[in-house]
């Protein structure tokens, strides 16, 4: 989580909209909505473009909003055969002239693309799932930060 010199609703407008991620993540590229009617509400459905550097590998995901409470959360899920192992959500906690944007992640039971590289490597997946974990937790910084920085500016 982070603090940010801003409004509360300043900081939501951001945290709430997908296009404003991609502009920091060194993973996630791109978003664009693909049913919306409404904007964004538990439901609704964006696809997200990815590249991975180091493996220089690119791949696209239909996303799911799974948290939607105006001004204070945020969330969705990829989907994956079997439901997905992982989430993400922002929350915006106000907290006097200086609200704290939370980014939040979970990773479980589930499809991802992890699960190729694990089955191929069982003695590894220790390490596989900590790699990518830090892969995750470098690039919630970089969006924290940026979306401080946006939010600020």
């Amino acid at each position: 989580s982070i603090l940010i010199a801003a409004s509360a609703e300043t900081v939501w407008k951001l945290a709430s909209d997908i296009s404003v991620p991609p502009s920091f993540d060194n993973e996630c590229v791109k978003t664009e909505w693909e049913n919306a009617p409404n904007g964004p509400e538990i439901g609704a459905m964006f696809r997200g473009y990815n590249h991975h550097k180091t493996m220089n590998f690119d791949w696209d995901v239909e996303c799911h909003i799974t948290r939607y409470d105006d001004g204070r959360e945020f969330g969705w899920r990829p989907d994956s055969p079997g439901g997905g192992a992982a989430e993400w959500w922002f929350t915006v906690e106000p907290a006097g002239a200086q609200p704290r944007l939370w980014f939040r992640a979970t990773v479980g039971a589930g499809f991802s693309g992890l699960t190729p590289a694990i089955e191929q490597m069982p003695d590894r997946e220790t390490d596989i799932v900590a790699n990518r974990i830090g892969d995750w937790t470098e690039n919630m910084w970089i969006t924290l930060r940026g979306m401080k920085e946006l939010a600020e500016g």
